[in-house]
């Protein structure tokens, strides 16, 4: 039964689901087929994993793999593919099932083992020299997967053994919105066509479109109003599951020119180790678009900058109250000569069962 957790910033309680709950919610989301479909159509994604993998198949010819939270089996085939004596593709929900399926349809069922559990119950064989997951959800940490990852490098991986990707860091840069910006304006808009006076109804509106939800879309290189800073970077095989109970960094940008801030965008990047170049995999808005899209953090107000103004502050990123898969982010930033603020963004309902 889910118990009753602390007063929300809010002020009013909120349900704390307890891990049970919370694993259910996750595993079940990916029981049906429209978000495998997703994820295997993102090109950008799945061919990055595809080149990663057979890029380190000297590393991974002959040897143990094991890949946690399989799915459907793609990334267990790319590594029988290139050269894996043995597979362990473990996935908690039901497209396990598919997952035998589609590695029988490929004639690979001597080389992969599907296991329907969650990492943390398994029991395995022998140690493995390679773990591969891509285990990124929305702003790289909601869903909190990463822990299983930990978890099976901690318990599993051999000393020197091989994490795939390797390393994973965080961006943040300011961002003009020109549809919130239209849409704002609209109501300023309505006497001219229709003879009454809405203009009014901006306040209300602001306050619903730039709220304290993570909203999820793709944000154009023309938005983008200075360079990227990295803000954090997380080495999967030194990272530990404290730290990612606050990820947090400074930043500090410079704008491009005179526009207005609507919002601080968010994204990530993921590494592949190779001998020659490392492989990335980009969530930029700067690189082609994926199913991650950018996660958009909006101001309270829109805010006005010129060439140079500096955009500064420091960001967080941390576990949910009420849901420990559920990722939540502060920001405390300062705009110009601004006094500094302070907002908390979390994952609206819509995005809480989709990667």
């Amino acid at each position: 039964m889910a118990n009753l957790g602390k007063m929300s910033q809010h002020g009013t309680k909120k349900r704390k689901l307890d891990r049970s709950t919370e694993d259910y919610m996750y595993f079940d989301s990916y029981s049906d087929v429209t978000i495998h479909e997703e994820m295997i159509a993102d090109t950008v994604r799945t061919n990055t994993y595809r080149m990663g993998i057979f890029k380190n198949s000297k590393s991974i010819e002959g040897k143990v793999v094991l890949d946690v939270g399989a799915g459907t089996g793609v990334l267990s085939l790319f590594c029988a593919q290139a050269g894996a004596r043995k597979v362990y593709a473990v996935e908690a929900s039901s497209i396990a099932d598919q997952a035998v399926r589609i590695v029988k349809l490929n004639q690979m069922e001597d080389r992969i083992e599907v296991i329907k559990a969650t990492l943390e119950t398994i029991e395995l064989a022998e140690q493995v020299d390679v773990i591969v997951s891509e285990w990124m959800g929305y702003a790289l940490l909601h869903e909190s997967m990463l822990n299983s990852v930990i978890f099976a490098r901690d318990k599993w991986l051999k000393p020197g053994g091989l994490i795939l990707p390797c390393r994973a860091d965080l961006y943040i840069a300011p961002i003009n919105d020109l549809v919130v910006e239209g849409r704002l304006n609209f109501w300023s808009t309505v006497k001219g066509q229709y003879g009454v006076d809405m203009s009014c109804m901006t306040d209300f509106a602001r306050k619903c479109i730039m709220n304290k939800d993570i909203t999820v879309n793709p944000v154009t290189v023309e938005d983008v109003l200075s360079h990227p800073c990295k803000f954090a970077e997380l080495d999967l095989n030194t990272v530990t599951h404290e730290q990612l109970k606050d990820v947090r960094g400074v930043f500090s940008c410079q704008c491009f020119g005179s526009s207005s801030i609507h919002a601080l965008c968010v994204w990530f990047t993921v590494t592949f180790p190779a001998e020659e170049k490392a492989l990335v995999l980009s969530t930029s808005p700067f690189k082609p678009e994926t199913h991650w899209k950018q996660a958009v953090l909006y101001l309270d107000d829109a805010v006005d900058v010129m060439q140079d103004t500096k955009v500064e502050g420091e960001i967080s990123l941390y576990p949910s109250e009420e849901n420990s898969r559920h990722i939540c982010i502060r920001v405390d930033y300062v705009i110009g000569e601004q006094k500094k603020h302070s907002k908390t963004f979390s994952i609206p309902d819509q995005y809480l069962e989709v990667k």
